[in-house]
C-alpha cells in the first residue's frame, strides 16, 4: 500500500469519513462531504481507493459498503515514512525542526513537555 501522502485531497477526505465510520456506502461518504462531488463521481473515487490498496468493499443488500484495509495507526506511519523520505531526505531531526518551525505560536506547554517525554523515552529504548 501507497502511504495517504500520495491521494489526491478527496482521496484522502474519502480515507478519512471511512476511518472515522469503519465503513460507509457511497451515499453516506457524500452525506458527509464537504461540497460533495456527485455519486459517481465519489463511487469512482472509491473504486480508484480499491485499486491502490486502501479500501476494499463487501456487498450489503443491493450497495457496496468501503472499510479501509489497514489499520489507521499503520497508515499515519506509512505517510510519516513517505513525507519524511520525499520532503526531509529521510532526516527525522529536520521533519521535527519543520513542525517546531510552523506551530511554535501553536503548540502548548503541554504538547512541547509530551514530546520532550516521547524523546526521552525513545532515548531509553535505543531508538
Amino acid at each position: 500500500m501507497s502511504a495517504l501522502g500520495g491521494l489526491s485531497r478527496r482521496e484522502r477526505q474519502i480515507m478519512e469519513i471511512l476511518y472515522q465510520r469503519g465503513k460507509a456506502s457511497v451515499t453516506e461518504v457524500r452525506g458527509v462531504m464537504n461540497n460533495a462531488p456527485g455519486y459517481s463521481a465519489v463511487r469512482a473515487m472509491l473504486r480508484v481507493l480499491e485499486e491502490k490498496g486502501h479500501a476494499r468493499h463487501q456487498a450489503a443488500g443491493l450497495k457496496y459498503v468501503y472499510m479501509p484495509t489497514v489499520a489507521r495507526e499503520k497508515a499515519k506511519r506509512s505517510a510519516v515514512k513517505h513525507l519524511l523520505d520525499t520532503f526531509f531526505a529521510g532526516e527525522p531531526d529536520q521533519i521535527v525542526a519543520a513542525l517546531l518551525d510552523v506551530s511554535a505560536t501553536r503548540l502548548t506547554r503541554e504538547e512541547l513537555d509530551r514530546m520532550s517525554e516521547m524523546i526521552e523515552e525513545a532515548k531509553r529504548e535505543g531508538n
